[in-house]
């Protein structure tokens, strides 16, 4: 955990791939920490193929999945990519791990349980920190792969899911930046990992969203470039609905949007301009995303870290990815940068 708030960037594995290990490279010499990609091999590339050039290319950045999922690797083989990739280029993964979406549902899959969830986290984290572990009826170890250091960071919004993540995960992904959602989300994980007897400052919380700098007159457009996040957020929020009723203690400002929503088209995935996410009302979009000037950014990301935020990594899909990743590393980061000086 930094002393102040640590930047990502979150982008898709679009080809060509050379333009993603463009993005990763620029973040990186505009003071990012970390770079995030989709994983859905289906509808995008393949990622951990990108994060070894990614790797080659930048001295510090750490990169990882936003998220992969149970479901549709070994848990041994992820944990290999992962060990080796640590071995290539020094420790600098980090695995974020949910209960699946596109990269299921697109083949008419279904998001994995908690417990199954839970499992592969032990396994992935165990085998790619050099540790043996009980895996099918064998006890298996990676030997090379004693100097591996991986963390493991659980994403969902769910009870259940919270309390899975902080009895088990080393970090929080919560994908919106709603602040009382965000209070409410990170006090259940830590309430879980005190219950578990855990230290709850021992895990990394990290919010992702996409954030769209540019002036307040042009609001409408950067609601419009960025309205599929609350559509993909829906998708999530959809299954607590079925799972929990609306009467939980779930709270409102999460579920009550999705009540006008309908099919989705995982074609359109995480892309500006769907179709598929209309309903989603501009106080969503207002909330769950960080659209606005530079001293707006700010306080927000400000909210975000008395909350307890340690990272913030911005979704960059929408038209303004070049536009928005500058404004960051000239203003945004240097200004963080400079405040947590200050304080010291």
């Amino acid at each position: 955990m930094s002393t102040g708030i640590e930047m990502g960037i979150v982008l898709q594995a679009t080809p060509p791939a050379s333009r993603v290990i463009d993005l990763c490279r620029r973040a990186e010499m505009y003071g990012f920490d970390y770079a995030w990609t989709f994983d859905s091999h289906i509808l995008w590339e393949e990622p951990y193929v990108i994060y070894s050039q990614i790797l080659a290319e930048t001295r510090n950045i750490v990169v990882g999945p936003m998220v992969t999922n149970p479901a549709t690797r070994d848990w041994t083989v992820t944990a290999s990519t992962f060990a080796t990739l640590n071995e290539m280029y020094g420790n600098r993964t980090v695995c974020g791990i949910g209960r699946g979406d596109s990269a299921v549902r697109v083949t008419n899959g279904k998001p994995t349980t908690l417990a199954t969830m839970g499992e592969s986290i032990h396994v992935i984290r165990e085998l790619a920190n050099g540790r043996s572990v009980d895996y099918k009826g064998s006890t298996i170890t990676l030997p090379w792969a004693s100097k591996s250091e991986l963390e493991v960071w659980g994403a969902g919004y769910g009870p259940k899911a919270l309390k899975l993540i902080g009895e088990t995960c080393d970090g929080f992904i919560l994908q919106l930046a709603d602040e009382s959602i965000a209070e409410w989300t990170i006090g259940a994980v830590r309430s879980a990992a005190v219950d578990a007897g855990r230290n709850p400052d021992d895990i990394t919380i990290c919010v992702a969203a996409p954030a769209y700098v540019g002036p307040v007159d042009n609001i409408e457009y950067m609601r419009d470039q960025c309205r599929w996040f609350g559509g993909m957020v829906g998708n999530h929020v959809a299954d607590i609905v079925a799972r929990y009723g609306e009467a939980s203690d779930v709270p409102v400002a999460l579920t009550d949007y999705i009540k006008g929503r309908e099919a989705y088209d995982y074609n359109q995935h995480g892309q500006a301009g769907n179709t598929h996410a209309e309903f989603v009302p501009d106080e969503i979009v207002d909330r769950f995303c960080l659209l606005g000037p530079v001293e707006y950014q700010l306080e927000r990301l400000a909210n975000l870290q008395a909350l307890g935020v340690d990272q913030f990594a911005i979704y960059l899909q929408h038209d303004a990815k070049d536009e928005t990743l500058q404004a960051y590393g000239e203003y945004v980061i240097p200004d963080l940068a400079d405040n947590v000086a200050a304080k010291a």
